[in-house]
């Protein structure tokens, strides 16, 4: 005999979400100090407005000392990465040394430019060589490869440009550095609905590379809570 199904609590209505891929929400950034530089960003995954995944690593290794942040579409990001780590291990294997920062971002620009139709990508490439030290370049929705002291990606970015402007100065150390992305990031996830979550971190130096993790009840505020 069969018997009827109705809806429970256990199975939600969602067909009125709007509809989207796997998304990346985001804010992302790279910030350079003397000595190498410090990446971060949010955790949040969406699927138009659903959120996918509360605690996303958007933090990704390419080679030694070198990482990317990802925005954009997870799947385009994933295969990109994927594709550039894959060409970075044959490039050292054959050159027999460590890509630089240059070499894995002008790979990744080239990935994105000629796909650009295919891909809804915007990456931020990260890290430190012997040659230039800590470096970072970013890499926008449609291609393009522009360096510079530091760089926001995503969502997020819009709402934090002018904080980013009015802080940042050239010559911090290791420990301002990574405060500074701290406090961008947690700015811009309490305004950006499509950012959220966690905030992950990665300093990047010759001596290797250091992860942080802030969990979402320990992010910066910036206002009285009394």
């Amino acid at each position: 005999m069969s018997h009827p199904t109705y809806p429970t609590s256990m199975t939600p209505e969602i067909s009125h979400l709007k509809a989207g891929e796997v998304n990346l929400g985001t804010s992302i950034m790279a910030v350079a100090f003397n000595g190498g530089v410090v990446i971060g960003a949010d955790s949040r995954t969406t699927t138009g407005s659903y959120i996918a995944n509360r605690v996303t690593d958007k933090l990704t290794y390419l080679h030694e000392r070198v990482y990317c942040c990802r925005s954009g579409s997870a799947a385009d990001t994933q295969a990109i990465a994927d594709v550039a780590h894959s060409q970075l291990q044959m490039y050292a294997m054959q050159h027999g040394s460590r890509p630089s920062v240059s070499v894995a971002a002008t790979l990744l620009e080239g990935l994105c430019y000629s796909n650009k139709d295919a891909l809804s990508a915007g990456i931020i490439v990260a890290g430190w060589d012997k040659e230039n030290g800590g470096t970072v370049y970013n890499i926008p929705l449609g291609g393009g490869l522009f360096q510079g002291p530091w760089a926001i990606g995503g969502s997020g970015s819009t709402y934090i440009y002018g904080y980013c402007d009015a802080t940042f100065k050239e010559g911090w150390g290791r420990d301002e550095t990574v405060e500074f992305v701290r406090n961008s990031l947690a700015l811009a996830m309490s305004r950006d609905g499509s950012s959220g979550g966690t905030i992950r971190l990665a300093i990047i130096q010759e001596s290797g590379v250091e992860r942080i993790f802030v969990p979402g009840d320990k992010l910066p505020t910036f206002w009285d809570k009394s």
